[in-house]
């Protein structure tokens, strides 16, 4: 069980830079959970991938790839529910219409949304009129 109230809020430039960031936030948050029961090494590599590839994915796809885009991260934990959204300026996309991976004939990319559904309990992607929110949840 997971009951406390963490709230992280990060703003970062376009820039993959910046990936290494994310991904040690994440890893740090799930190895100082509070009631936490469940496998700290496992939670902690799965945010560190998750939250890469997100940002990843709103970075590559950004239409503009300046400095002074950016990339907002948010993970809120809150009655053992992990909730990250990852808001982008993007050209946006179909979340239905990601196709699998072709695990016959892998490429180096294009797996990313993949390990994210997989790790994770459920993802959603929203465009609105100011920009780009793909949620992900992971029950605790």
């Amino acid at each position: 069980m997971c009951n406390s109230v963490l709230q992280v809020d990060v703003i970062i430039p376009t820039q993959t830079k910046y990936l290494d960031l994310i991904g040690s936030i994440g890893e740090h948050i799930a190895k100082d959970l509070d009631d936490f029961s469940g496998d700290r090494e496992a939670l902690a590599y799965h945010l560190n991938l998750v939250l890469t590839e997100a940002t990843t994915n709103a970075i590559k796809h950004a239409t503009l790839m300046t400095p002074k885009d950016t990339v907002r991260i948010t993970i809120h934990i809150q009655d053992n529910e992990l909730n990250i959204k990852v808001y982008d300026h993007g050209q946006g996309f179909d979340l239905e219409t990601v196709p699998l991976p072709d695990f016959d004939q892998p490429k180096e990319s294009g797996m990313g949304l993949y390990f994210i559904r997989t790790l994770m309990d459920s993802v959603t992607y929203t465009k609105k009129s100011d920009c780009n929110v793909l949620e992900i949840i992971k029950h605790l």
